[in-house]
């Protein structure tokens, strides 16, 4: 799994029958760099992901790729590559709050 940052939605009207009625996210994933991190830091690439859960614009998400996003799909022989499956609320580590959702 994968965090990642919502950074925006694609719309595709042509596409493979599977995916009709898909929503998709660019997702970028997230980081902490350094122990005394205190906030994350945005990678440098992006992913696209179909969104199970209804998830917006600048929500951090949880990410699953590869087979475990195939299983996460409604239908196992959908052709995804990525799935959100969480919309995240905290993350808190080493006893610091580094994100919580509405702050």
């Amino acid at each position: 799994m994968i965090l990642a940052r919502v950074e925006g939605s694609i719309v595709a009207t042509k596409k493979n029958a599977k995916m009709t009625g898909q929503k998709f996210l660019v997702c970028r994933p997230v980081v902490i760099d350094s122990p005394q991190a205190t906030e994350f830091k945005l990678g440098t690439s992006t992913v696209v992901a179909v969104d199970s859960l209804g998830a917006g614009e600048g929500e951090l998400v949880l990410v699953v790729q590869g087979s475990s996003a195939r299983l996460a799909a409604a239908d196992k022989d959908t052709p995804v590559d990525a799935v959100v499956i969480g919309i995240v609320d905290t993350v808190d580590i080493a006893k610091k709050a580094v994100y919580r959702a509405n702050s």
